[in-house]
């Protein structure tokens, strides 16, 4: 790859004419004829369309009218809608769906004439942390291909790592962005609840769905959430809190600031690897000149239980408009109405979701709702208030992104309870709606990434930027095996 491979170097290097948004866009392609077999990143590429973008972007550069992102090659994860470009969230239902209008997101980058590449793997409707749950190909990790690069943006994830983009979107429910970076060495930010508008998002669970960038560095993270967030009258929960003028103090001192470390977060379940290099982090941070405040969180035990009762019966209310009739896969063998919706959702929908969906309707029954989801949406209180409690003494937290690092796809894939239970360190955050960014730590002995999370107050995200950015330039990252030997500047 160009020795151009962040964002920020990017823009420098366009601005400045020591490179061409179509030599940049022509490099990434290059790589993705090259990779994207072995990896498996892309569910399609819009590589005409880019380089349309590419020759527009020029010419805002060459006037000198460049936006922070013009001509900065980026990917979109499939469940964001491009108009005229198929959205297929990773699922069968939607094969053939091509939406008619951008996501707000997609506004705002094309706006600004960002080139998009195309559309990476996910999980089915974002419902998994693997990436294996698609309905078209099974993405791997660029750090070792026999091992899974998370999910449900793993595509996202796997795209950035092994260079196939500068950066690109993901969407994050219960960890989804911040655990494929972690696993796949690069950086991920999930915003705070509302600061991105989701309009143009293909729903999960609509009260934890948000979008947000993975990229190299937490810097890069923050330029992209700068262009992305903002307030959006077409989404209910958008909030007007105005981030995008309030940018991260990098190079701040963290001279008397308060880092939490609760306990729950680095107990049982979680690998020794992991747990010491988070510690190591946290450590270097002291050094630093921050100060560690061990803390308690007792409700996290209940955390995973709590978000798949709640997301899962959001899922079954919004996956229930695919019925074979409005839009979607419709079956060919239909004797009735009812044959017809059964037949079309029996064979668009995978496993995962149908799990998902039955785990849902459980919950919402009559007879279980008291007994499930209102007990769950009162822990989802609980939550909120104990993250109260400790922010205020601290400025932010730190904790494990996964309690692993990234495994082979046989471990775990036939296990879903297994799978739920690795959420343990990233659905607490999701449930309370607070930002957290997920950057590479250290690696364990195979060589695999480790991820640390940095979890700030709403709207807190200049914060925890800056917290991020302080750590990871005293980090020196491995480039993944899938690059070593090329020429990269990482």
């Amino acid at each position: 790859m160009s020795e151009f491979k962040t964002v920020c170097q990017q823009r420098k290097a366009l601005d400045s004419r020591k490179i061409s948004v179509r030599e940049l866009t022509e490099e990434y392609f290059g790589n993705i004829r090259k990779r994207d077999s072995e990896i498996g990143a892309y569910i399609t590429l819009c590589e005409g369309r880019a380089y349309e973008q590419a020759d527009a972007a020029q010419k805002l550069i060459d006037s000198g009218e460049a936006a922070p992102l013009t001509g900065i090659p980026f990917a979109v994860k499939d469940n964001i809608c491009t108009k005229g470009i198929r959205t297929t969230c990773g699922s069968k239902m939607l094969e053939d769906f091509v939406p008619p209008y951008d996501a707000a997101v997609i506004e705002r980058l094309c706006g600004q004439r960002a080139v998009m590449i195309g559309k990476t793997n996910m999980d089915e409707f974002g419902m998994g942390g693997s990436t294996q749950t698609s309905a078209f190909v099974k993405t791997r990790n660029p750090y070792d291909t026999e091992r899974v690069p998370g999910g449900s943006s793993g595509g996202s994830a796997a795209a950035v790592a092994a260079e196939l983009c500068a950066a690109a979107l993901g969407s994050d429910t219960g960890g989804s962005v911040r655990q494929p970076a972690a696993f796949c060495g690069v950086t991920g930010l999930k915003p705070t609840y509302g600061s991105v508008s989701r309009y143009g998002l293909i729903a999960f669970a609509s009260s934890f769905d948000q979008i947000g960038p993975i990229a190299h560095t937490a810097e890069d993270c923050g330029l992209i959430l700068r262009q992305i967030c903002g307030y959006d009258k077409r989404d209910g929960t958008s909030s007007a809190y105005d981030m995008s003028a309030t940018a991260p103090a990098f190079g701040r001192a963290l001279a008397g600031m308060k880092l939490a470390l609760p306990t729950e977060f680095f107990g049982e379940g979680i690998d020794t690897e992991v747990r010491e290099h988070v510690y190591a982090a946290a450590k270097l941070y002291k050094q630093m000149g921050a100060e560690l405040i061990e803390c308690s969180m007792p409700s996290m035990r209940y955390a995973v239980a709590a978000y798949y009762l709640i997301s899962s019966a959001e899922a079954a209310s919004n996956l229930s408009r695919y019925d074979g009739i409005k839009y979607g896969h419709r079956t060919a063998d239909a004797d009735s109405y009812e044959q017809l919706v059964r037949r079309s959702r029996s064979e668009g929908f995978g496993d995962e979701v149908k799990r998902r969906i039955l785990l849902g309707n459980y919950a919402l029954s009559s007879g279980y709702y008291d007994e499930y989801y209102r007990k769950a949406m009162a822990l989802r209180q609980l939550i909120c208030a104990e993250y109260d409690d400790i922010f205020s003494r601290c400025d932010a937290v730190i904790t494990p992104t996964a309690p692993t690092s990234a495994y082979r796809p046989d471990e775990r894939i036939n296990d879903p309870v297994r799978m739920y239970r690795a959420d343990i360190c990233t659905v607490p955050v999701s449930i309370a709606g607070l930002p957290a960014l997920s950057t590479t730590c250290g690696y364990d002995r195979d060589g695999m990434p480790i991820g640390m999370s940095i979890v700030g107050r709403k709207f807190g995200e200049p914060t925890i930027i800056s917290i991020a950015d302080a750590y990871e330039k005293h980090f020196s990252p491995r480039a993944p095996k899938l690059l070593q030997g090329a020429v990269t500047n990482g």
